[in-house]
């Protein structure tokens, strides 16, 4: 898969990412669709290091998109927890 595909599947992963955890971020709109970028390629990286389970060359894998997800989840509450969550 290349890199044009991961960025597409980590704008998709931040969206499903932010609908999982709604509120408002302290990055708005642009930190969420970084957040999911970056959380794509480092659910990918998880995956493959420690779970033994490489990434596969199709886009639509469920592992891909679950990894994908997971990764942008995982960097969402760090990031709402480390800068702060609007929600209060």
């Amino acid at each position: 898969m290349g890199v044009i595909a991961w960025l597409v599947l980590g704008l998709l992963a931040g969206a499903i990412a932010k609908a999982v955890l709604p509120g408002r971020d302290p990055g708005g709109l642009t930190g969420t669709t970084l957040i999911g970028i970056a959380g794509a390629f480092l659910g990918g990286w998880l995956s493959a290091t420690f779970l033994d389970r490489p990434v596969e060359r199709e886009f639509f894998d469920a592992a891909t998109w679950g990894s994908a997800i997971a990764g942008a989840l995982v960097l969402l509450i760090g990031y709402r927890i480390l800068f702060g969550n609007s929600r209060d």
